[in-house]
């Protein structure tokens, strides 16, 4: 017996596919750590939308961006040797990048230049950066999730400063992932992934964190990943594994869920559109966008200020 009423059920719509040139069909290093060896054409991640309506998205294991325009079309922005994930625009043309094997790395999108942003902490290269997303006085949060996980809960969530101070926030994580943050800024959504639950992490006027607690929990063989928020302080979770991306209410009850068509690797998800309620998704493994629209606006994304 449901004492809220159950979610909503949809199906997510493709959008656009990677073009089959693009594809490439042989063994990497990634694959052999992160997919059991098992080849891997692509693998996307990191949506993100220029003001023309643009998608860009990551490809990790070929250290590839591409530039996927309104009508589906895909354009190679640049392959490098590095392994890029999320992705969040820092300035006009410029895309701040967490490459899980170089730390994070500012990407010219005019030219495809590739150079270091912020490499390692006190001398020491981080576990492998996976997402960021930035507040409205131009703070960078940032998860460093490497291999951690049950076995070892040492993931960590970092803020970087304007001024280029930073601050180890948490470094007991099994597995951070998305990072999102509630409308008004004072909550911090952390995806846990092989924790299977999504954390609430407050933050306090002194930049400290306390009481963070267990937000949403999950079930099956692979947690939360990606991470928004709407207008209304409601939570998207993009849920690998399940194929599902959900949408919660501020006390964390399901009141929608959306199904992949194409596998069970929905990772991460980005808002877009006029009204910025079109909700696109990574499908990873089959590496194509998803797409579906919202009841309210995806929250505008800060840059640096």
């Amino acid at each position: 017996m449901y004492l809220i009423a159950p979610p909503l059920v949809g199906e997510l719509e493709t959008f656009s596919s990677m073009p089959e040139s693009f594809r490439r069909r042989e063994p990497s290093a990634w694959a052999d750590a992160n997919r059991g060896g098992a080849v891997a054409d692509s693998f996307l991640e990191g949506p993100v939308f220029d003001a023309a309506g643009n998608l860009y998205v990551c490809d990790i294991p070929w250290g590839r961006v591409f530039k996927i325009n309104p009508n589906g079309e895909w354009t190679l922005i640049v392959e490098y040797d590095g392994e890029p994930n999320g992705m969040k625009f820092v300035a006009p043309g410029k895309l701040l990048v967490a490459d899980y094997k170089n730390g994070l790395m500012l990407l010219d999108i005019d030219d495809g230049c590739v150079t270091p942003y912020l490499q390692r902490r006190n001398s020491e290269r981080f576990k492998g950066v996976n997402d960021l997303v930035f507040d409205a006085k131009g703070n960078l949060y940032f998860t460093d999730q490497g291999q951690s996980g049950l076995h070892d809960p040492s993931g960590r969530l970092y803020r970087l400063k304007p001024g280029g101070e930073l601050d180890l926030l948490l470094s007991n994580i099994p597995s951070p992932n998305g990072v999102a943050l509630s409308p008004d800024g004072h909550v911090l959504y952390l995806a846990v992934t092989r924790g299977n639950c999504v954390w609430r992490v407050p933050l306090l006027p002194d930049g400290s964190v306390s009481k963070v607690g267990q937000f949403f929990t999950s079930y099956g063989p692979s947690g939360p990943d990606g991470l928004a928020v709407d207008e209304m302080g409601n939570l998207v979770v993009a849920n690998p594994g399940l194929g599902y991306v959900w949408l919660l209410n501020p006390r964390a009850e399901p009141v929608m869920v959306w199904r992949s068509p194409l596998g069970t690797s929905t990772t991460n998800v980005a808002f877009a559109g006029e009204d910025r309620r079109v909700l696109y998704c990574t499908e990873s493994v089959s590496g194509s966008i998803l797409r579906t629209t919202l009841p309210h606006a995806g929250v505008p994304l800060h840059r640096r200020a």
